[in-house]
Order: C-alpha cells, then sequence, then structure tokens
C-alpha cells in the first residue's frame, strides 16, 4: 500500500529582522532587512492500494510434477548344501564253502533211464511243436499278471420311503450327461390304479460328499405313474418323462421350487394310452437343439418341440397300422385298422433316420423317420399328417418285447428281449436272429450292450437278478450273475453309466436302485473283441 502525504503551509507567517551588509563592521551601510518563515504541518489523507501482479503471475506458472522409479524387485534366495553319508559293508569270504559248492558242481548228477525217455518222445514233443506254430488258438491272447477280480459289489442301495411305503416300482433308470447323478422313476407295472396313484421322480447325485442313499437330492411329485424317463445328452438338468395317463413332461432339475418346465396339452394330439419310452432326438436343422419322441401304447410315434410359453408342440408324428407293417412275416390275426401298441424303441447311434420299435405283439420293426407313407389313421385336429414309419420286420418274439437296444460297436447288430424270456441277437440285414439265448424261464424286462466291451450285454430278468453274458467266450453261461437280494422280485430296468463304465444300476419291484461297481474283466476290451464282433455280424451275409 502507498500512503499519501501533502503539506499545507499555515495561515500566518513569522518576519525575523536581518542586518544587512553595511550595518556590519567596514559595510557600506545598507538598508535593514528580514527573513519571513512559513510554518508547516504534517496531514495524512485517505490511502490509495495498487494490488501486485508479480506474484499473481508466478503461481499461475507453477505446475505440480512428480516422478517414480521403476517398480523395485526383491528376491530371497537360500541355498543349503545336502549332507551325504556313504556305509558300505563287506562279509568275509568262505574259501572253504566256496571250494566245496564248486567241487559239489563239478560231480555229475546220473538218473538212469533218463536219457533214453528223452530220445523216445523226441520226435513226438517235436511234432506238436510244429503245430503249435501253426496253430491259431492262442492268438490274441494277453497275458496280464495283475490279479483280475471277477466279483461285482454293490457301491449303494438308494430308496425313497415314501414310494416304498405306497409298494411303488422302480420302472425306468436314467443317467445324466456327466454319469454323477442318476435319476428313478417310480410307478406300477403289475397291477393297481396307475391312473389315480401319485409317484415320484427322485434324483441321487454320487459324487456328493455325505450322500444318504435314503434320502434323494431331489424329490418330484408326480399325479400319476412315471413309465420311463431320459435325460438330455447335453444338458445335464434337463429330463424328459412320459407318465401313464399319455402326457409328456420336462423337468429342469436346477429349478427345486418349481421343476417342471414343459407339458403336453390335453387335446387328441397326446398320446391316449401309456407313454412306455422317451428319447431325445436332434432336430430336423443342424443346431437347432433336441426335440422329445415318444411312444406309447396306443400305437402312436410324436416328436415334440420346446416352445418358449412351456408348451410341447407336435411337430412330426407316425402309426404303426396293422395293414402296413411289412409282410416279410407271419402276422397274428388283426384287424388291418388296428394299431401296434408300442412297448420299446431304440434310436441307431448309426443313422439318424433310423429307429426300431417293438411292440405289443412280439414283433419288431425297422422303421425310418423319413418316411412319406401317410398313415392309414384320422389326422389330430391341428392338421398334421400321420405317416407310416415300418420299412421292415424281424422275426418275432411269443410275448411284448420289453427291451431293444443297439450296438455302440456295430451299425447292424442289436438286441432284443421280452416276456417269452429270450434275447435275440440280430442283424439288420436278416430278419432271422443270429443267436437265440433263453436266458430266464420268466419274463426278460430289460437288455444293456456294454459301453466299453463289444460282446459284453446285460440282461435283467423277472426273477430278481442280473446276468451279464460276454458272446466271446465258448462257453453261453453268464459271465456274471448279479442277485439283486429282492426277495425274487423282478428287476424292471438298468441303464450302463457310459461315463463311468464301472458302474451298473438296476431299479427293482421293491422300490429300491442298486448301484454295482464292476470288475475290471467286465470293462477292459481285449485286443480282438471289435474283430470277434465283425465277425460274427459277417455270419448274416454268408
Amino acid at each position: 500500500m502507498i500512503k499519501k502525504i501533502m503539506f499545507r503551509p499555515l495561515a500566518t507567517t513569522t518576519c525575523v529582522p536581518v542586518a544587512r551588509e553595511a550595518d556590519a563592521p567596514g559595510g557600506s551601510g545598507s538598508a535593514a532587512g528580514c527573513f519571513i518563515f512559513t510554518m508547516f504541518t504534517d496531514e495524512t489523507l485517505e490511502t490509495v492500494g495498487a494490488e501486485s501482479l508479480w506474484r499473481k503471475s508466478r503461481l499461475l506458472q507453477q505446475e505440480s510434477k512428480t516422478c517414480q522409479t521403476t517398480e523395485l524387485k526383491t528376491a530371497e534366495v537360500e541355498v543349503q548344501a545336502g549332507d551325504t553319508s556313504e556305509n558300505a559293508t563287506q562279509t568275509e569270504a568262505d574259501e572253504h564253502r566256496t571250494q566245496h559248492f564248486a567241487l559239489e558242481r563239478e560231480s555229475p548228477i546220473h538218473y538212469p533211464g533218463l536219457g533214453e525217455f528223452l530220445h523216445s518222445v523226441e520226435g513226438v514233443v517235436v511234432k506238436e511243436l510244429k503245430r503249435n506254430v501253426k496253430s491259431h488258438a492262442f492268438e490274441g491272447f494277453e497275458v496280464n499278471w495283475e490279479d483280475q477280480s471277477e466279483t461285482v459289489s454293490c457301491l449303494h442301495a438308494l430308496q425313497y420311503s415314501e414310494a416304498q411305503e405306497s409298494g411303488l416300482q422302480v420302472t425306468s433308470l436314467s443317467w445324466n450327461t456327466t454319469g454323477s447323478v442318476v435319476a428313478c422313476a417310480y410307478g406300477r407295472l403289475d397291477d393297481g390304479d396307475w391312473s389315480t396313484e401319485k409317484s415320484f421322480v427322485c434324483t441321487w447325485n454320487l459324487d456328493r460328499r455325505g450322500l444318504n442313499p435314503k434320502r434323494p437330492d431331489l424329490v418330484i411329485d408326480v399325479p400319476t405313474s412315471v413309465m420311463c424317463l431320459s435325460f438330455h445328452p447335453s444338458k445335464p438338468s434337463l429330463i424328459a418323462g412320459g407318465l401313464y395317463s399319455g402326457e409328456v413332461l420336462v423337468w429342469d432339475t436346477s429349478r427345486t421350487q418349481d421343476p417342471l418346465c414343459a407339458r403336453t396339452a390335453m387335446s387328441d394330439e397326446t398320446h391316449r394310452e401309456p407313454v412306455y419310452q422317451v428319447h431325445w432326438v436332434p432336430g430336423a436343422r443342424r443346431g437347432g437343439g433336441f426335440s422329445v419322441l415318444s411312444a406309447g401304447a396306443d400305437g402312436r410315434i410324436l416328436v415334440w418341440q420346446l416352445d418358449s410359453e412351456g408348451q410341447l408342440t407336435l411337430s412330426k408324428g407316425f402309426a404303426l397300422v396293422t395293414q402296413q407293417v411289412p409282410r416279410n412275416i407271419k402276422l397274428s390275426k388283426a384287424r388291418g385298422d388296428s394299431l401296434l401298441g408300442v412297448t420299446s424303441l431304440s434310436l441307431c447311434p448309426w443313422d439318424s433316420d433310423m429307429f426300431l420299435v417293438g411292440v405289443e405283439g412280439g414283433l419288431v420293426l425297422k422303421c425310418s423317420f423319413s418316411t412319406r407313407t401317410p398313415a392309414a389313421v384320422s389326422s389330430p385336429s391341428s392338421g398334421l399328417a400321420l405317416r407310416a414309419p415300418a420299412q421292415f420286420s424281424f422275426s418275432s418274439h411269443a410275448g411284448p418285447i420289453h427291451a431293444i437296444h443297439c450296438s455302440p460297436f456295430h451299425r447292424n447288430l442289436f438286441l432284443c428281449a421280452g416276456m417269452d424270456g429270450h434275447a435275440h441277437l440280430c442283424s439288420l440285414l436278416q430278419a432271422t436272429p443270429l443267436l437265440s439265448l433263453r436266458l430266464s424261464d420268466s419274463y426278460l424286462f430289460s437288455v444293456r450292450w456294454s459301453p466299453t466291451r463289444p460282446l459284453v450285454f446285460a440282461a435283467a430278468t423277472g426273477q430278481g437278478s442280473v446276468m451279464i453274458f460276454d458272446l466271446g467266450r465258448g462257453s453261453l453261461r453268464p459271465a456274471a450273475t448279479i442277485e439283486q437280494d429282492a426277495g425274487g422280485k423282478p428287476v424292471y430296468c438298468l441303464e450302463f453309466n457310459p461315463k463311468q463304465p464301472r458302474l451298473l444300476a438296476a431299479g427293482n419291484a421293491d422300490g429300491t436302485v442298486k448301484i454295482w461297481q464292476l470288475s475290471a474283466e467286465l470293462i477292459e476290451q481285449g485286443q480282438r473283441e471289435a474283430a470277434q464282433l465283425e465277425q460274427l455280424a459277417n455270419e448274416a451275409t454268408e
């Protein structure tokens, strides 16, 4: 700040006389004069300020600058020298014992008549050795020095108390795509009021810690008997099921509160009798997902698509009419316009257009999805025309066909079993079976190929046992027989685990699901096993 100071003269002045130079000695005598003094005082007025721009300009020019060195990396390394030691022992040589042993070796041993005997049998032995060189009896035989156990052990006995108290039976089994979860359907296959009796679908995760065999991980209440189940091929939580009422449902086990995600509407498009088979089939378009195929006792085979509103809509339909069945075999007397009830069905893993069905009368039919022949029945109200899929028929059983399964190792072979207690090994190239085995004096309810052994299959009997056969053996006796300990009650279903081939699930009439662990001999494929199966299949063309 700058202070402004001004000086003002006072109003009074003072005059002081002063002598001139004449008054001084020797002066000229000039007249006298005076000084006039004016008096001043200080006075402060208002201040005037001017802001400095120098400091402000310096501040505006200042900037913050930082710098950082690269990250310093440190490491600690320690070195430890190892302590080593060497120890050795040496026994003293026993010269006397060594010499004694040498003397014993030098002394020959003579057996009277040994030389003569060897000379007499030399020709016979050489002849047999030459025959062995040319023989193929042991071709492909591999020596396995490991101890192979042929036993089959029970890992779990899965039960649901409420189903057992109601006297329900295990009607169907299915493993999910991961091989860790098994699902079972409860219902009835003998007697009772099936249409109104409540039933269940239960699942167990065998890989879960703390598995409780008597407490399922999930229980789904169903208003009527569940006759069949099938897990989705790639989605481990989706299950399709067929009911005694003719309905087809799809459940999502990841939705524990309300697992039902789709069902067929009640209309003339749906089945009118029990649904005995459900399968997932690829959609018509590549990458279009899967559809649900159902087959029932009403003789219709229907393909359903899941829509966004939770409904299964009919996309394709087939009907097995008696008069449209191929006539390469004799048919029992029946009305020409009657339908053949489907009791079993198998999709061909080698040909997506082909499937096999077994019917109540004992026929096994080869069918095609791409058939254009209209079925001789009335079409449903939707206007979708039903078609006749049967292309070829095989030799019949003396009763309903309960199971059909196509071989996963050969495109032309399949197994079928039925109420007559026989299992037929058949070829798609001929009507008569390659092999007919009477496995039980009672019914056969299920038959399945092994997923790892081309010549091994398992069958479930009405006498309460599961028999495993190896066609590579010279004998037709079972390689293993599993007694379910169910008091002689039937075994209605069985399924190999596709991801864990050691596991085999079997469902009993007493409501128990047994999980069996198979021995290594029953799951490890032999060197020439596939070739033996091929040789067996070639017998059809000879």
